[in-house]
């Protein structure tokens, strides 16, 4: 039987640091086809009840393993550095967490109009969106410990704990108790692109996906009707707004 160390531990320290980044993305990604593959061959709702399954009880082996791994104390299956984090400092870090999403979201969308123009990107675009909206339907929901199918007053409340609602402005007129409008009153990508004199990025096709698909995951019974997004005109006070009603 040979002695030779494995190749990892022969790497130099920075090289180490860089591949442990590429490992968590390896894992992101083999996580990602698993729930995929799911949902193609099972369905979208099996799929979210696998996750419900997996997510918890990975975690919690994960979390455990990197505990003993970092020396680190965990309280109720969190890092005691996250659960005794100041409260401004854990509100920056929820921030954050949201602005990088959104960058990867754009650096993705960058990397397929280089290679394959603006056309197919709003396609890969509007296409995710009617995958991700779905599932953080789901997840924010099951947060909130909402039920099955909570309504128009669930779906405000969701509303506020959407990736999105971490980094923009945005706003709830009620209208009564059959509908209510959602105005985005100030979103990042839009005012960068102002900041640089540039006109607004036409994101109606991918809008209608995302908070079609959103709004009638989280409950069937909600109709979803765009008021306004760009490329259509706005007025100065939102980007895009949106009616959600039942009947």
């Amino acid at each position: 039987m040979s002695d030779a160390l494995p190749a990892f531990m022969n790497l130099p320290r920075e090289d180490k640091g860089r591949l442990m980044m590429d490992m968590v993305f390896r894992m992101i990604m083999h996580y990602g086809f698993w729930f995929s593959e799911v949902r193609h061959q099972m369905g979208m709702a099996a799929a979210l009840e696998m996750m419900d399954t997996v997510m918890p009880r990975g975690t919690d082996i994960s979390m455990k393993r990197m505990a003993d791994i970092l020396d680190f104390e965990l309280k109720d299956g969190l890092p005691e550095a996250v659960t005794d984090m100041k409260e401004d400092r854990m509100n920056e870090l929820l921030k954050g967490l949201a602005k990088n999403w959104l960058v990867m979201d754009g650096v993705w969308f960058q990397a397929v109009e280089k290679v394959r123009g603006m056309n197919d990107a709003k396609r890969c675009n509007d296409s995710c969106w009617g995958k991700f909206s779905p599932y953080e339907a789901h997840a924010i929901k099951k947060f909130l410990n909402l039920g099955d199918s909570p309504g128009l007053s669930g779906l405000k409340k969701a509303l506020n704990f959407r990736m999105y609602s971490f980094i923009n402005t945005q706003s709830i007129v009620d209208e009564g108790p059959k509908s209510f409008v959602f105005q985005m009153n100030e979103c990042r990508v839009q005012a960068a692109r102002k900041r640089r004199n540039l006109p607004d990025y036409p994101c109606k096709s991918a809008g209608l996906v995302e908070y079609t698909y959103f709004a009638s995951a989280f409950d069937s019974k909600i109709k979803t009707t765009c008021i306004g997004c760009p490329p259509d005109p706005h007025p100065e006070e939102w980007y895009c707004a949106w009616r959600f009603s039942m009947e």
